[in-house]
């Protein structure tokens, strides 16, 4: 048991904390000519005495929290890669302490899923499909006037950030009429804005001035709930709020009331504060709301890209070198 015990901890290993993909054969292949290994630990394990005897150099996260303890349990840990973009769910500032790299995958062509998602959700709800389809089962007919439906042509479309998913979803709703983007990121020079043909302008303007307000920044301490009660109460009764990138950035009761009180027209939202949400979210209650699983990056093409790219930045890791993603340069 105790020579088995030692080869165990000369292994590299990779963990995959509460894994959610249908296998992990390509990082297993990449992994194979340095003579490390891939193990997933399920939501139900525990990461700590699962992995004792293992010699973890890296974790692979995509919602699991990785918090200041997590880091005194695993002293040969150097790598922590998050599958996807943001990584609010990882103390990183902890992570650069130790001199433990943390990188995410920011170019997976997630954006093109990403967007398409944000459009599927504002046809959705902008045309009822939802509660037209639930009409239609249950003997409805001839509902088109009953309830208004906002048209897209000439409206205008407001961006919280630019990068590149927020691109993406600008190209397609301008492909179905939108006539004026307006963008709230203080990353966006003049240069990009006129390339693009959009407005920088600050957040109130946007909130009050778009017809639709689609969210596509990072979560931060600055951006949690960067649309308060305040914000969404400026906005304009037809307006509907388009959420694909964290639960977080919005203040879910001051949304949920502004719904069912009749002050928003509708939200498309792909993401929650708690995911999953629990049962007493009151989004589960607006009216003319479109709700998803946080899916709005999946297809199985973005999930082969993702995973081969998060495989990728373990070996660069392994060979020596940093991480081509690396979120926390020192």
């Amino acid at each position: 048991m105790r020579a088995e015990t030692d080869i165990l901890q000369k292994v590299p290993v990779a963990a995959v904390l509460e894994p959610g993909y249908a296998d992990y054969s390509t990082e297993r292949a990449t992994l194979r000519p340095f003579g490390a290994d891939i193990l997933a630990v399920a939501r139900d394990q525990d990461a700590v005495s699962t992995l004792k005897d293992r010699n973890v150099f890296a974790v692979l996260v995509r919602e699991r929290r990785i918090d200041r303890a997590f880091y005194e349990d695993f002293p040969s840990l150097r790598l922590i890669v998050r599958y996807g973009v943001g990584v609010d769910n990882v103390d990183v500032k902890r992570a650069s302490e130790r001199g433990i790299y943390v990188a995410n995958i920011p170019d997976y062509g997630a954006e093109n899923e990403v967007s398409d998602h944000a459009v599927a959700l504002y046809l959705a709800v902008a045309r009822r499909v939802v509660s037209r389809d639930a009409e239609v089962r249950a003997g409805a007919w001839g509902v088109a006037q009953a309830k208004p439906v906002p048209g897209h042509r000439g409206a205008t479309l407001g961006l919280i950030g630019f990068g590149r998913i927020a691109r993406a979803a600008c190209t397609r709703f301008r492909a179905l009429g939108f006539s004026r983007v307006l963008v709230s990121d203080p990353h966006l020079d003049a240069e990009t804005a006129l390339a693009w043909e959009v407005e920088s302008v600050d957040l109130g303007d946007l909130c009050r001035e778009a017809d639709v307000v689609s969210l596509h920044t990072p979560l931060t301490t600055e951006t949690r709930h960067i649309l308060d009660a305040a914000r969404i109460a400026s906005m304009k009764q037809d307006a509907i709020v388009l959420n694909v990138s964290r639960g977080g950035l919005i203040d879910e009761a001051a949304l949920a009331d502004a719904l069912i009180s009749g002050r928003l027209f509708g939200a498309g939202l792909d993401v929650f504060e708690q995911e999953p949400p629990a049962p007493t979210n009151p989004l589960f209650k607006a009216p003319n709301t479109v709700l998803s699983d946080h899916c709005g990056w999946y297809s199985e093409a973005s999930v082969r890209e993702l995973q081969t790219k998060a495989a990728e930045e373990l070996a660069r890791v392994l060979s020596g070198h940093a991480p081509r993603n690396w979120v926390n340069p020192w």
